[in-house]
């Protein structure tokens, strides 16, 4: 399963910062940005190496990059403040990037990746102290190394960081940009007037009506949250598919894997109450190209795909424990796809610009995030499934492999599946959840979710 403790050894710390001058100006976050707390998102690249390159070569190339990089995605480089209505903004004054070099005294093929509590949590992945995106670069007892990153939410979505990804690695090999990104915020603009679908009102909280975060430990070993890596054979993946199809109509492999996730996550409360209780899931939904539809100025779709921000939606389903539990995968797969609809629309997200402009400056955020408490289990998913791990070679090949890693501080659980880069189908899923419903999880679907290891990946 990989080995238990290791030291890693921070041997170098620097700021990176754009390779040319910025004039210093305050770029405003859009109404969907503002709907994401101050939270950080974590990514890690592990790389072979292949090229018998010296360690300080392969940084000196990173840090190269990273500062063209910076050039076209100024806001990274900038840090975020609050102006004089409490809400933050950028300001893009190029202080640059924390930029950490580090060794860990590991081989790759040592490292655990089914428990990045214990393997990178706190070690690979930086802890972000200034600005917008810190790095880590660490070189293992092998000569291998892991690139990793921390990035503010507020400022970038997976398909943002995604982006900047892709062009860091491009810059690197000399390559044109795949992708310009824009800061376009009018792209995000409220209507005047504005429209507001009521069930909005539902699915965000203001920030202030959350319980405070209840501190010490508790008393159930269960009642904590953990990660875990597991991969899903793209066997197993079809056979969900085919459970959770029922009169014709096929599901995706996604709301399968959701529904069979929402049945196993029921199954986990075994409290007196449950027949009274809900099990909530929420599905993260990229607007992009929902935004784009139907409309055919100034090439709107080619803006959105390159746009740089937040465009998200979490729109989320609440079931009957029992409901879940004792009704087949296909009647679960119908609710997911039911409560998913509504949201995979133009309307949805316009309505949702509209509404965070009637709010603010009060600051909201979706109500799932902190719901997993008594009123029963919650968590959600995010596809990760452009996540371009093989498109990330800084000039020594593709990641043997990479994964988010976002323990993200809610009472919710939280699931990413990306694409395996072993190129078979397989998925690779990303858990932070509760103990208990790990540890259920194993036991009862260990065919399914299956712990990744070094040899999977070899």
């Amino acid at each position: 399963m990989g080995r238990g403790e290791f030291k890693v050894t921070m041997s170098n710390q620097e700021v990176v910062a754009g390779a040319l001058p910025l004039q210093e100006y305050w770029l405003p976050l859009s109404n969907l940005d503002l709907l994401l707390p101050p939270l950080d998102v974590g990514v890690f690249f592990c790389y072979k190496n292949k090229q018998s390159m010296s360690f300080g070569s392969m940084v000196g190339v990173l840090k190269k990059a990273m500062a063209q990089a910076l050039v076209t995605f100024y806001a990274l480089s900038g840090e975020v403040v609050t102006n004089s209505d409490g809400e933050p903004e950028i300001l893009c004054n190029n202080r640059g990037v924390d930029f950490t070099e580090a060794f860990a005294d590991i081989e790759l093929k040592e490292l655990n990746f089914y428990d990045p509590d214990q393997s990178i949590e706190g070690k690979l992945v930086p802890k972000k102290k200034h600005g917008v995106l810190a790095v880590q670069v660490t070189e293992l007892n092998c000569g291998g190394v892991v690139v990793a990153c921390t990035f503010d939410h507020r400022i970038a979505d997976a398909y943002s960081t995604n982006m900047f990804l892709v062009s860091w690695a491009e810059m690197a090999q000399s390559k044109s940009l795949t992708i310009q990104p824009t800061f376009r915020r009018s792209l995000l603009n409220p209507r005047r007037p504005g429209h507001i679908d009521p069930s909005l009102n539902d699915m965000y909280v203001p920030i202030t009506a959350l319980p405070l975060p209840s501190k010490g430990l508790t008393t159930d070993d269960h009642d904590h949250l953990i990660s875990r890596i597991y991969y899903i054979t793209s066997e197993q993946l079809e056979n969900l598919q085919a459970l959770a199809t029922s009169n014709g109509y096929k599901r995706t492999k996604l709301e399968s894997f959701c529904a069979f996730l929402w049945k196993m996550v029921a199954k986990c409360d075994t409290s007196n109450d449950r027949a009274q209780k809900l099990c909530k899931m929420g599905i993260v939904v990229d607007g992009r190209t929902r935004l784009s539809e139907g409309n055919y100025q100034n090439d709107h779709a080619t803006l959105m795909a390159a746009y740089f921000g937040n465009v998200l939606s979490i729109p989320f389903g609440g079931e009957n424990i029992e409901d879940l539990t004792e009704k087949p995968l296909s009647w679960v797969a119908k609710e997911v796809h039911d409560f998913l609809e509504c949201a995979v629309t133009k309307e949805h997200f316009l309505g949702l610009i509209d509404w965070v402009e009637a709010h603010r400056p009060v600051p909201y955020l979706t109500k799932i995030y902190d719901s997993g408490s008594n009123e029963g289990p919650a968590f959600v998913v995010s596809s990760g499934q452009r996540f371009p791990s093989s498109k990330v070679d800084f000039g020594w090949g593709s990641p043997v492999f990479g994964s988010y890693h976002f323990p993200w501080g809610g009472s919710a659980g939280y699931v990413m599946a990306m694409p395996s880069p072993v190129g078979n189908g397989d998925w690779i899923v990303y858990m932070h959840m509760m103990k208990g419903q790990v540890e259920l999880m194993e036991k009862e679907a260990a065919h399914v979710l299956r712990p990744l290891t070094f040899d999977y990946l070899n």
